[in-house]
């Protein structure tokens, strides 16, 4: 991107955290609050107008509900002649009542504010068309789904990290390794896997449990209650900048969610040669090939979920299989070189020929 234009990344970095851009790129933090919080949002709102106007940009781009409403509202007011959104999963698909109408109002208010619409995933695009949220002619998918990606120098097969991460953790080579990488909370399934995994470590005792990320509302104690007498064959880790070395480590990605945009880590750990298991929504159908890079369950159904982490436990040879479609399919569908040169074939044609 930094050969053609000159690009600015605007984040919520708290103080002490990395740079989340190269050294090349601007970058700017802005405090943006992950819930709706109306005073922290319109301040929000009023330093981003103050950053666009003042930079004169040719281009927006959003990531993000909450930043993605901040943004293109600031870059309408500011007159942005191309704002992009790109869809990554609806927040009110789950939600009932008041919140989903209001939630869903605040995607309707991106669109409209939005000159251009990507969306992470094929289904997921179906999706905004059927509910209004998007048009067919507005919106658009970069390949065959996923933001950027993924990069195949980063995610693969790595024995020796495999036996050092099984080290650390206390693992055994003739132990089956079930992952689960991400947040930690209701939306993502985490407590029906719980409650699948303990039904299923009951029929098949070398089976293990992997959960990496940051638990969010006190997840964690209510998997563990969950687990009971399983807990013991679970592991917990809060944060890892290297989710490359956990997906090397495992043998079987989990991705129970009841809603998804797109389900990057499954691409992520396809290149490292291990299938999925995931739930049958929208955005998880585009990264899991059923019977064939992996497994789908409906979403909630923890005796489906119990029953494939049971199967995938019991049948090495139908896991090797699995991953190796799976790789495959990753490297040749999503590696990261073609979706950002479709990214950047799609802005060169939205913004024109403009350069540095």
């Amino acid at each position: 991107m930094q050969e053609r234009y000159a690009v600015t990344a605007i984040a919520n970095a708290g103080a002490g955290e990395s740079r989340p851009v190269g050294p090349e790129a601007d970058f700017i933090s802005v405090r943006i609050e992950r819930p709706i919080a109306p005073f922290h949002d319109l301040v929000a709102l009023a330093r981003l107008v103050q950053l666009i106007r003042k930079s004169r940009f040719v281009a927006v781009q959003s990531l993000t509900p909450k930043a993605g409403l901040l943004a293109m509202l600031a870059s309408l007011v500011s007159r942005v002649p191309v704002r992009v959104h790109m869809f990554t999963g609806q927040v009110w698909v789950t939600r009932r009542g008041a919140a989903r109408w209001i939630l869903k109002l605040m995607d309707r208010v991106i669109a409209k504010c939005a000159t251009h619409i990507l969306v992470d995933s094929p289904s997921q695009r179906d999706f905004l068309i059927s509910q209004g949220i998007v048009s067919a002619g507005k919106s658009r998918v970069l390949g065959k789904g996923s933001v950027s990606g993924v990069d195949a120098s980063r995610f693969r097969p790595n024995a020796g990290t495999r036996r050092a991460v099984h080290e650390q953790l206390g693992f055994h080579d003739d132990q089956v390794v079930f992952l689960y990488l991400g947040r930690l909370n209701r939306d993502k399934g985490v407590l029906d896997l719980a409650a699948a995994f303990a039904r299923a470590v009951a029929a098949v005792h070398d089976a293990r449990l992997l959960v990496v990320g940051p638990d969010e509302g006190g997840i964690r104690i209510r998997m563990e209650a969950i687990l009971g007498g399983a807990a013991v064959y679970a592991r917990f880790v809060t944060y890892t900048d290297c989710p490359e070395d956990y997906m090397a480590a495992a043998d079987v990605l989990c991705l129970p969610s009841y809603r998804e945009g797109f389900g990057v880590t499954v691409i992520e750990a396809a290149a490292c040669g291990i299938p999925s298991i995931g739930s049958r929504i929208y955005g998880v159908t585009d990264a899991i090939e059923e019977n064939s890079t992996g497994l789908l369950f409906e979403a909630g159904d923890v005796e489906g979920l119990a029953s494939g982490l049971i199967r995938l436990a019991t049948n090495p040879t139908l896991r090797r299989s699995l991953g190796s479609r799976a790789r495959e399919r990753a490297l040749r569908d999503f590696g990261s070189e073609f979706i950002v040169a479709e990214f950047q074939r799609f802005l060169a044609s939205a913004i024109g020929p403009t350069r540095r």
